[in-house]
């Protein structure tokens, strides 16, 4: 049975004059799902994003979210849809409470259940005043906004800032999220998040996507990360099996990146003396090191 799409992006292009900020880029993300958009900054990811809401006028291509036209429908797309902006900006000198509940008003709900359970979660504090609020609290208002209104789909473009123990209850509150079907479609340079909460991941680079895949696929492509420290000598054409690749000497020890024969290299292994062994997977910061090896990571601007 085909997955149902949420949201369906046919060739979009987008121009800035002669700048190319999105260019011939097709992307679906399925119901039910956490997509992660990955890229530096400038790479085109909040001008995908901004299309897809009609805040941006696309210069060619298709956009359909939940079936229905991203431009001609798109105040019906938003009433179903939680919205993260990357430049969330706030009221000044009002409690945080009383924005968040006009927030909730213009939407025409009265319920501050939600509203409340993700402040509490995140440590919120919704006396607060908007101008006497931290970076990082800002974003928790960000995040509480698009989230309290329970939403089919949350567009979220860089929720990156919080600190480490913020983050990880930031990443149940997602997982939950999608556990009661919601989709999660997010943007972010942050490596290490995308890795840890989302199912897919698309890599973008200048305007153009270079991979749309499986976070356990890429990792299984990539292969695993092996170092390996002697007590006795070894030559490198010991380990030259099939699908291992990548194999040096660095400062004595041994690395090489595994795809498969693991077992022929740990018998290998077991000829020599090992002072120190770790096997690691490929991370996805190697991964995006590795597609955007040639050329600039990132050319400014906020595309």
């Amino acid at each position: 049975m085909e997955q149902e799409k949420v949201i369906e992006i046919t060739n979009l292009t987008k121009m800035y004059g002669n700048h190319v900020g999105v260019k011939d880029l097709s992307l679906t993300v399925d119901k039910g799902e956490i997509m992660g958009f990955l890229g530096p900054n400038g790479a085109g990811k909040t001008t995908t994003i901004r299309s897809c809401l009609a805040l941006l006028t696309k210069t060619a291509g298709e956009i359909t979210i939940f079936g229905l036209d991203s431009h001609r429908d798109s105040v019906t797309i938003r009433k179903r849809t939680g919205y993260l902006p990357g430049d969330f900006g706030l009221i000044p000198s009002v409690k945080v409470r009383s924005y968040l509940k006009y927030l909730l008003s213009l939407h025409g709900s009265s319920s501050t259940k939600k509203m409340g359970s993700l402040a509490e979660r995140l440590q919120l504090d919704l006396d607060r005043k908007t101008n006497e609020l931290s970076k990082g609290n800002k974003l928790k208002v960000g995040i509480v906004q698009s989230l309290m209104t329970d939403e089919d789909l949350i567009i979220m473009d860089e929720p990156s800032g919080l600190d480490p123990l913020m983050q990880q209850e930031f990443y149940r509150i997602l997982r939950q999220e999608q556990k009661q079907g919601k989709t999660i479609f997010m943007s972010s340079h942050n490596l290490a998040e995308v890795e840890s909460i989302c199912n897919r991941v698309a890599i973008i680079r200048k305007g153009q996507l270079i991979v749309v895949e499986n976070i356990e696929v890429l990792q299984k492509k990539t292969g695993k990360v092996l170092e390996v420290e002697f007590n006795d000598p070894f030559k490198i054409d010991e380990f030259t099996f099939k699908g291992v690749s990548n194999i040096r000497q660095d400062n004595g020890r041994l690395i090489l990146t595994i795809h498969e024969n693991l077992d022929n290299v740990i018998k290998a292994l077991s000829n020599h003396q090992i002072l120190n062994m770790n096997l690691k997977t490929y991370s996805l910061e190697q991964l995006f090191l590795k597609y955007y090896a040639e050329g600039e990571v990132g050319e400014g601007g906020d595309a």
